[in-house]
């Protein structure tokens, strides 16, 4: 796969895509062009769509079963990709990564207890937690002023050290400031976690999406104690771009970890057997590497492009390369616009559909986030528009 196979345009409209139908509904206008919600404007490998297909031609789709050809490829994937050594039965399949926060939080704490955060960070870390019941308790990233952020590890420590702290919900690869953490900031967080008898869930979705020149990412479950009460949930939906087939998995070493996860998903009756969802996730994991490769050769170029260009060309706004995933995190502070009227001015002025920073916490007042999973073309189009809404007069009122 090529360059030109992701300039190419795919129309997306009328397929009940959420990035692109429900624009109206989230922006008020169904012509800004749709950056936000996390997907790319790629077709998937070819693999997944052949999956697809030859599952779609047996006409019978009924309940299905967990292949063991499945397992093996992801643990073929993990232990190639990631060095990890994964064991069949540490395997819980789960109907979503979000489902998997929300379970983690019913799983280890009670009604109450307190479930530890590191905004800003991507909203359902924080509905989650309210959502079942839990309070959040927030380890706000910092970030220097060349908008690198790093964990403040000595404030962790103080909210582990709370006696209601029972949960930490980790983002690795970071949504949204795209941060690869590093081994020593991990090993810090699992030796927080063990003093203080913390569960961590490690949300690892994009860890596949990190760039060649970028640090290399590291599953925390590969420096884990035996002992360690860690969970960490995978899916190959952001790597393989579908998401929309809804299929993750949880490695749970642990057998009395696994048990009480798999309680939640049991007592909620959550499926997780489509068969559509089975055989795309195998296919990605057994066949996607070089799709993937060839993906993230192309996201590299978007980026650098795009911080590039809005370093040099939109006065007010700044962001610097993230070391994973394919979202940009754009400091929009030098506007002087509040939430309401910056939101107001990328869709009413600049035509452009972003997800505003505020939804990812207090600590995301005054940013935006850019998905650059789409064509080239596409993002000198955003720029553009962007450009010229800066340039007019009385902008961002």
């Amino acid at each position: 796969m090529n360059g030109s196979v992701y300039d190419q345009p795919i129309a997306r409209e009328h397929t009940c895509s959420v990035k692109f139908d429900a624009r109206k509904a989230v922006f008020g206008r169904d012509d800004v062009i749709p950056a936000w919600v996390a997907d790319m404007d790629f077709p998937a490998p070819e693999a997944v769509t052949r999956a697809l297909t030859e599952r779609a031609q047996h006409p019978v789709y009924g309940y299905t079963l967990f292949p063991d050809s499945l397992y093996e490829a992801m643990i073929q994937w993990f232990e190639s990709r990631h060095g990890w050594g994964i064991q069949r039965d540490w395997i819980v399949m789960a109907p979503g990564v979000v489902p998997s926060l929300n379970a983690a939080c019913l799983a280890f704490a009670q009604p109450g207890e307190g479930v530890i955060i590191q905004p800003p960070v991507y909203p359902p870390f924080f509905s989650s937690v309210r959502d079942t019941g839990r309070t959040v308790i927030e380890n706000p990233l910092m970030a220097d002023e060349t908008g690198d952020y790093r964990m403040d590890l000595e404030h962790l420590e103080q909210c582990a050290a709370r006696p209601e702290a029972k949960v930490l919900l980790l983002c690795s690869p970071h949504n949204p400031v795209g941060r690869v953490w590093r081994e020593a900031e991990l090993v810090q967080v699992l030796d927080i976690a063990r003093r203080h008898g913390l569960v961590v869930l490690s949300d690892e979705i994009h860890c596949d999406l990190t760039y060649p020149d970028k640090p290399v990412h590291r599953v925390l479950a590969t420096l884990a104690e035996g002992d360690d009460a860690l969970i960490t949930a995978v899916a190959p939906s952001k790597t393989f771009n579908m998401p929309g087939l809804g299929l993750s998995a949880l490695v749970i070493p642990d057998p009395e970890r696994r048990k009480a996860m798999k309680s939640v998903f049991d007592r909620l009756h959550l499926p997780q057997c489509n068969p559509f969802s089975i055989a795309g996730f195998e296919a990605g994991y057994r066949h996607g590497g070089p799709w993937r490769d060839d993906l993230m050769a192309y996201l590299q170029g978007n980026r650098d492009f795009l911080v590039q260009e809005v370093n040099r060309r939109l006065p007010g706004i700044r962001t610097s390369a993230p070391e994973g995933t394919y979202l940009i995190w754009l400091d929009c502070r030098g506007l002087k616009l509040d939430d309401t009227a910056l939101k107001r001015f990328f869709v009413q002025q600049a035509g452009v559909g972003l997800n505003p920073g505020l939804s990812f916490g207090s600590q995301g007042s005054g940013f935006m986030r850019l998905n650059i999973g789409c064509p080239r073309a596409v993002l000198a189009q955003i720029l553009d528009r962007i450009e010229a809404a800066l340039q007019r007069p009385g902008q961002g009122s």
